[in-house]
């Protein structure tokens, strides 16, 4: 399979590499995405792939909690200047409004509802709010979350909604214990709760990943299968909350803090405006005069 430029440039993104190793990789996989990353990482020349690491639409994130109900959403606009505009916050707010209210299935089923039981239709009221500011509008994702009595919510935006995170914590009633957990997601953005969360397939398939590095760094057969379970160890470290050094206390994994508290994490859910959507359009042509230059 022939390797095109547009191929190396979404290598390049996706792991951080150099154009001409990004070109190798994709050249000794036959221009498989996939396996090329994993060449890459096991000559030790990139790390994970992190496919959502590239922000791309303004917007906000918002998270509204009424009693046991709360609901978590993004709604994009074109450019940071519209997405601190007092009209759309308004619009951001009366949408969560919406949602939390009427509980929508799906994003389908939200746009074409009434505004909260009585209004024009959600969609139409958004694209009344694009005539008036001047700029597309989407409401992108929610996601509504249920807690019980015993349960508590934990919201924190950061950066005035540029990361949300809404998480429920079962054992405590102390808000601010799950603030500082929320708070902590959105600053190292696990994947999982535990390690028992990982599915089989992701563990497997960095296992494999680590002990072909491994070989690949000349370390002898009868020591890989170690290094292996302990450079494992770290990975678990790096997705999962509760192993994770807690930020506001790094001596102190997340998981003792919050049994500390007498707590334990049921769940969570961060959004990042425009995770995984394309923005930055980079000069392809001039970085390459400049490969071929050096």
């Amino acid at each position: 399979m022939a390797v095109t430029a547009q191929m190396v440039k979404e290598l390049r993104e996706k792991t951080g590499a150099g154009m001409l190793d990004c070109k190798k990789a994709l050249t000794e996989t036959n221009g498989d995405m996939d396996k090329a990353i994993d060449f890459l990482r096991e000559k030790g020349i990139a790390k994970a792939a992190n496919k959502a690491d590239r922000i791309a639409a303004e917007g906000t994130t918002s998270v509204l909690t009424n009693g046991n109900k709360a609901v978590i959403l993004e709604v994009n606009a074109e450019t940071d200047f519209v997405a601190k505009n007092d009209a759309f916050k308004q619009l951001v707010s009366e949408l969560a409004e919406h949602l939390l209210s009427e509980q929508p299935a799906t994003l389908e089923e939200a746009l074409n509802q009434s505004l909260n039981g009585n209004g024009p239709v959600v969609a139409e009221h958004i694209n009344a709010a694009i005539a008036k500011i001047g700029e597309k509008i989407s409401l992108r994702r929610f996601q509504l979350v249920d807690k019980e009595d015993s349960d508590v919510f934990g919201v924190y935006l950061h950066m005035g909604g540029r990361i949300g995170v809404l998480s429920v914590l079962a054992g405590t009633n102390d808000a601010d214990v799950a603030k500082d957990v929320s708070m902590h997601i959105a600053a190292v953005n696990p994947r999982y709760i535990t390690r028992d969360e990982v599915p089989a397939e992701v563990s497997n398939h960095e296992r494999e990943v680590l002990t072909q590095q491994a070989l690949n760094e000349g370390k002898p057969a009868n020591i890989v299968e170690k290094m292996v379970e302990g450079r494992l160890g770290k990975f678990f470290e790096e997705i999962c909350l509760l192993d994770q050094a807690f930020v506001k206390d790094p001596d102190q994994k997340v998981g003792k803090y919050v049994q500390s508290k007498g707590a334990s994490v049921k769940s969570f859910i961060r959004y990042e405006v425009g995770e995984g959507m394309e923005k930055r359009q980079e000069n392809f042509a001039e970085e390459v005069m400049n490969q071929i230059k050096k």
